[in-house]
């Protein structure tokens, strides 16, 4: 479950700790904790599935959804609004329901990181037209169980069943 409680001393005590980057946010480059947020949007019992670009520091050529890091104090909702408005041009006026799911934390030995996961279901109104950044050079719609068929960034299926508990 989310606790909003919880989710503001998090982001505040990494404020607190970690350097700025020049537009203020908070910069983990070299951070061993990353606390972030991975919205899973959803229309017509499928899910929407992008592929990581070379461009973006982790994880390069692997599949996920809209993800970032929670990088200021404010609600969790403006956040998540914001990603989904830049990765793939989603608007606010287009979702039918939020969910946030259960954060919890994942230890990538690889890259030597623990992130601290936000795990969030949007489920829209009607199919979006996608137009995606940067950050992903090609997207799909699958249904929920074929998400063992990609080359996934690690913990997707366990943050996509997360972010439907409530």
């Amino acid at each position: 479950m989310f606790d909003e409680k919880n989710y503001f001393s998090l982001i505040e005590s990494f404020n607190n700790k970690l350097p700025k980057r020049n537009d203020g946010k908070i910069d983990y480059t070299h951070s061993e904790k990353a606390a972030v947020i991975t919205i899973f949007v959803t229309y017509n019992n499928k899910i929407l599935l992008l592929k990581r670009s070379q461009d973006v520091l982790t994880y390069k050529g692997k599949w996920n959804t809209v993800a970032g890091y929670l990088d200021e104090v404010r609600p969790i909702n403006d956040k998540i609004f914001e990603e989904l408005n830049e990765e793939v041009s989603i608007s606010q006026d287009e979702i039918k329901k939020i969910n946030l799911g259960t954060p919890y934390s994942y230890i990538d030995e690889d890259i030597k990181r623990t992130w601290i996961i936000h795990p969030v279901l949007a489920i829209l109104k009607e199919k979006p037209q996608i137009t995606l950044d940067w950050e992903h050079t090609n997207y799909c719609w699958i249904k929920l169980d074929e998400i063992d068929q990609y080359d996934t960034v690690p913990n997707a299926k366990k943050s996509l069943i997360k972010s439907f508990e409530e």
